[in-house]
């Protein structure tokens, strides 16, 4: 049997946006009025608590990055209740496996917390039980502690998992972690990344394209394999 495990954001939901409005008010709450969507996209697949180091020194912020964290976490939590919606496909392709016994797991960059008012503002915490937080590993993506754990929690050896993943820093983490991967990049542009060279199956055009049925049959024709 293969176990496959799912990044949270931007690959099971569309929570971007949140975590882009979430992180725009903390930094202008410190003297930073102008971050763009398009900084902010540089950062997506890296922590919560790694893009804040890299803006705490890009901008010369005095509070603590502990500090920023919080803020940024309240704010986002506050949005991640009631305004993240599960992408149509990737929710039909988890009811799939769900229905067919297909152990899964969530690996993600976002704090227990925040992964928990996610799953359960999207009723996908009834499908997917087992979830890894960065907060629980040493060190989070690119870094394959956070898959190794969602392995050995769903009780898989990693060679038999499949990661499903939206950004080029979870690919990486999916590799190193000797992990097969389905890409649906949340930003297309990045498609040709090197990191999604190596993936099992790629969808280019990112969620739009993506389809549980294509999906399915390439997991099928996976475990075959393995």
């Amino acid at each position: 049997m293969i176990s496959v495990i799912f990044d949270l954001d931007g690959t099971l939901v569309d929570s971007e946006p949140n975590y882009y409005e979430s992180g725009r008010r903390t930094l202008e709450r410190h003297g930073v009025p102008d971050f763009t969507w398009e900084q902010h996209s540089r950062f997506i697949g890296i922590g919560t608590l790694e893009t804040l180091e890299v803006l705490k020194e890009r901008y010369g912020l005095r509070a603590p990055v502990e500090q920023l964290l919080a803020e940024q976490n309240a704010a986002y939590l506050e949005l991640a209740r009631t305004r993240t919606e599960a992408f149509p496909e990737m929710r039909a392709f988890v009811e799939r496996l769900h229905t067919e016994g297909v152990p899964m797991a969530v690996a993600s960059g976002s704090s227990r917390e925040a992964i928990d008012a996610v799953l359960e503002g999207t009723g996908l915490d009834a499908l997917l039980t087992t979830a890894v937080s960065a907060e629980e590993v040493p060190h989070g993506k690119p870094a394959p502690d956070v898959f190794l754990e969602a392995a050995r929690r769903l009780g898989t050896p990693p060679a038999r998992c499949v990661v499903v993943e939206d950004a080029a820093p979870g690919a990486l983490a999916a590799r190193a972690a000797g992990m097969d991967c389905v890409a649906v990049p949340y930003v297309t542009a990045t498609a040709d990344d090197p990191a999604f060279a190596s993936a099992g199956l790629l969808f280019p055009g990112g969620q739009p394209e993506f389809r549980a049925a294509t999906a399915h049959a390439w997991l099928t024709a996976r475990r075959a394999t393995v």
